[in-house]
């Protein structure tokens, strides 16, 4: 029962940063979930079959409010679903500990990258698109097979991957970037949840630990969906990334044999400071710009 509880929290805070980032569910719990000394294919398995429920209930919710292409959604969801497909069929055939460190690799460059893709952006907002444009199949086809399979095999990289690429093309609203990859993500789910049971078997699956998934992604996403609207989402994304960086941090240990404490505990405090350091970074980021948009705002009054 009480890893059933500590599941729904991880569920709940997954669903909580990917709702507010568009991204970062799947890497966010398989991440913590492998902390736990649960198997790759298992860990994925069960974060995109409770992905399944919890994509589905955001791409309802971004169709509504006008946030989705669907010329992008459906050039993405074939090679998607295809490279969710064999990447899950991949890492099933795969022994655990073998593809573990591998995973562990993928999942804390991943947290490196989202961390400083977001300590880069600052809080600059990124610019609307001037022309609206649906992104061609030449880029979206082998960008869904690559982020599908990264996705399936890492248990998470859908949005980390597709969402940055598109965004920083420019021809899509961010808006429509974030929604159009969010509703496309249940498709991919979909598929590597089938591409698990062909090859794991239901048997395979602890569907306690996926409902406890999907309870606590459920409850997180009407949150996120304030909580995006009050926390710079620069801010979000480096303690995001940080927190992958950190929960990754002891299969790397055991894949290249530090195994000294005090060794560990030193790359633990250096990781750690960079972290806060991002963190703190942005926050004071953002306090000037608001500072320099009430300037702004006050000496446009005092002209008037």
């Amino acid at each position: 029962m009480q890893r059933l509880i500590i599941f729904a929290i991880i569920g709940f805070f997954a669903q909580l940063v990917d709702g507010s980032l568009g991204m970062a569910y799947g890497v966010t719990s398989s991440s913590l979930l492998l902390l736990f000394g649960i198997s790759p294919a298992v860990a994925s398995a069960s974060v995109h079959m409770a992905e399944v429920v919890t994509t589905a209930a955001s791409g309802v919710s971004h169709i509504r409010f006008g946030n989705v292409d669907k010329r992008t959604v459906y050039r993405l969801i074939l090679p998607g679903s295809l490279g969710a497909f064999i990447g899950a069929c991949f890492l099933s055939n795969l022994p655990g500990n073998m593809v573990k460190p591998y995973i562990a690799i993928f999942l804390f460059s991943l947290g490196v990258y989202v961390l400083f893709r977001f300590l880069l952006a600052g809080v600059k907002k990124i610019p609307a698109a001037q022309t609206n444009r649906t992104p061609s199949k030449k880029l979206l086809v082998p960008l869904g097979f690559i982020a599908g399979f990264a996705d399936s095999t890492g248990g998470g990289g859908w949005g980390p991957l597709a969402t940055p690429v598109l965004l920083s093309r420019n021809e899509l609203e961010p808006r429509k970037v974030i929604g159009s990859v969010d509703t496309s993500e249940f498709v991919i789910a979909s598929s590597a949840t089938l591409g698990f049971l062909i090859s794991l078997g239901l048997e395979q699956f602890h569907l306690g630990w996926v409902f406890a998934l999907m309870i606590g992604g459920v409850v997180a996403a009407p949150i996120a969906a304030w909580l995006v609207r009050k926390i710079p989402s620069a801010i979000l994304g480096v303690l995001v990334g940080g927190l992958i960086m950190i929960t990754n941090l002891k299969t790397l240990f055991e894949t290249f044999g530090i195994s000294s404490n005090h060794v560990q505990n030193l790359i633990y405090l250096f990781f750690t400071f960079i972290w806060a350091g991002t963190v703190a970074y942005n926050i004071l980021r953002h306090r000037k710009q608001i500072q320099q948009s009430e300037q702004t705002e006050c000496l446009a009054t005092c002209e008037k």
